[in-house]
């Protein structure tokens, strides 16, 4: 990429990020940048959203009980 094309999408994604802040959603650099580069992919920007709230609905990983799929052994 060159330099000025670099300046512009670094500077495209700090007013996104500035206005994601002002929106007070929640999403950080990295995740506008990938949300940004999946809708220059073609992908629905609609669902991406909609997509974005579900993840956040559901309850963290780490948030759940521990639990082993593999088999105990006694002794």
């Amino acid at each position: 990429m060159d330099p000025d094309a670099a300046r512009t999408a670094r500077e495209s994604l700090d007013l996104t990020f500035h206005m994601s802040n002002l929106l007070d959603t929640g999403l950080d650099r990295h995740t506008l940048s990938v949300l940004i580069a999946l809708c220059d992919l073609g992908l629905n920007p609609e669902a991406l959203a909609a997509l974005v709230k579900e993840l956040r609905r559901e309850p963290h990983a780490s948030s759940l009980p521990a639990t082993s799929t593999a088999p105990s052994r006694l002794s």
